[in-house]
């Protein structure tokens, strides 16, 4: 089966690897992102004396032409970041497929990662579908999850979703290749579902207002590699890397923002309703780099939010 491959990161990589295992898959042709080309996708197609292409607009009639001329059976997308149109979609006869780091019809869009430990579920769910012209809203080939741990944070479940979606993704080409699909509609699990909007700069502000449960998910949803959790000190922005929940906390009323209590673990600091332990903290240096640092803070210090 001939494949086209629109891909980025390491996801992209991981799933390459196990479709080139199969000596029956044959990727034509790799589709980069435009903006940040994928070196090490680069290098693959080096080795295997493949093209390496690159297009500001993928739906462009030039641009669907050059893909027509490899008459590929499947296109793929993993962690490709264009809209596609229906003339694309629907170029090759196996269709077009996406794999999605999320339990469709839940958590379209973007960041879920982020977005799943921000609203603190206890599992996340990765899945490949067909594209069609909605955002993540064409028929479910496979769909599997995996449980949050207590302990997880953006960086094990980014480890977590690398490994799950390349599995899921060559599992679901084999189906393909074999013609034993059972196409699930999204409209069976749920006729509405929700999106996710693309995480922007401004929203990594920490809230003291809120109450301790929705900070620490805050902050574990997207601590390195992403943002970090910031806050103001005497003027001075902060990040917060970790935290903990602390069990029994009296919830009462207080000065949210406050450091309350200390341990040889950290710090305690006030939220809306009890308090919650502050166990990683950083400084941003003068290039923008996130760099964890021992702070005391003492009994008394105040964190406040952002204020635009």
């Amino acid at each position: 089966m001939k494949i086209g491959y629109f891909a980025d990161g390491e996801w992209s990589h991981k799933a390459l690897n196990l479709i080139l295992q199969e000596p029956s898959f044959e990727i034509q042709f790799i589709v980069a992102r435009y903006d940040s080309p994928d070196p090490v996708l680069k290098k693959y197609t080096e080795d295997l004396g493949i093209e390496f292409l690159t297009d500001e607009n993928v739906n462009l009639p030039i641009f669907i032409k050059l893909i027509t001329e490899y008459q590929p059976d499947l296109l793929v997308s993993m962690s490709f970041n264009q809209i596609l149109k229906s003339k694309l979609i629907n170029l090759a006869p196996k269709g077009f497929i996406n794999c999605h780091a999320g339990a469709l019809p839940f958590y379209r869009g973007r960041n879920i990662l982020n977005w799943v430990l921000i609203n603190g579920e206890s599992e996340f769910g990765v899945t490949v579908h067909y594209i069609d012209e909605g955002i993540d809203t064409g028929d479910i080939i496979l769909q599997k999850k995996s449980a949050i741990d207590e302990q997880d944070d953006y960086r094990s479940l980014l480890k977590k979703a690398t490994i799950l979606c390349a599995e899921l993704l060559f599992e679901s080409i084999t189906l393909i290749a074999s013609d034993k699909v059972e196409r699930i509609s999204q409209q069976t699990i749920h006729p509405v579902g929700f999106y996710c909007g693309r995480r922007k700069s401004g929203d990594e502000w920490l809230d003291w207002e809120w109450n301790s449960l929705r900070i620490h998910n805050f902050v574990r949803g997207i601590t390195a590699p992403g943002p970090g959790a910031r806050t103001i000190k005497n003027g001075e922005v902060w990040v917060i890397l970790k935290t903990k929940m602390i069990e029994n906390a009296p919830n009462y009323i207080g000065t949210p923002g406050e450091v309350v209590g200390k341990n040889n673990k950290g710090f305690c600091v006030k939220t809306q309703d009890t308090s919650i332990l502050v166990t990683q903290l950083a400084k941003i240096s003068e290039t923008g780099k996130i760099e964890p640092i021992h702070c005391s803070c003492p009994i008394g210090t105040r964190f406040t939010k952002h204020e635009n």
